[in-house]
């Protein structure tokens, strides 16, 4: 049985591990900032409500039915369900 032996490695100077180590705080500090930023419900809630909110934003001004037809039609809509439930009491 034969043991190889590694080749020894010079040590990092101080200067090198200070760096090192710097480097590892930040990287660290990036990782835990980003699974904040996930754990936070409420803040990613509201970036789904503003983008949803810019979505239908888009379709409205993109959208070849007039504005003042789509209201006539959810008011007809609110409008028939009042009636209905009017004649359930």
């Amino acid at each position: 049985m034969t043991t190889e032996e590694k080749p020894q490695q010079p040590k990092p100077s101080i200067e090198e591990l200070r760096a090192e180590i710097k480097q590892t705080r930040a990287e660290l500090g990036e990782t835990v900032q980003a699974l904040a930023a996930k754990a936070d419900v409420k803040a990613r809630a509201k970036d789904q409500v503003e983008l949803a909110k810019e979505r239908a934003r888009e379709a409205v001004a993109t959208s070849p039915v007039p504005l003042p037809l789509v209201i006539a039609g959810v008011a007809a809509v609110i409008g028939i369900i009042l009636v209905i439930r009017g004649r359930k009491r």
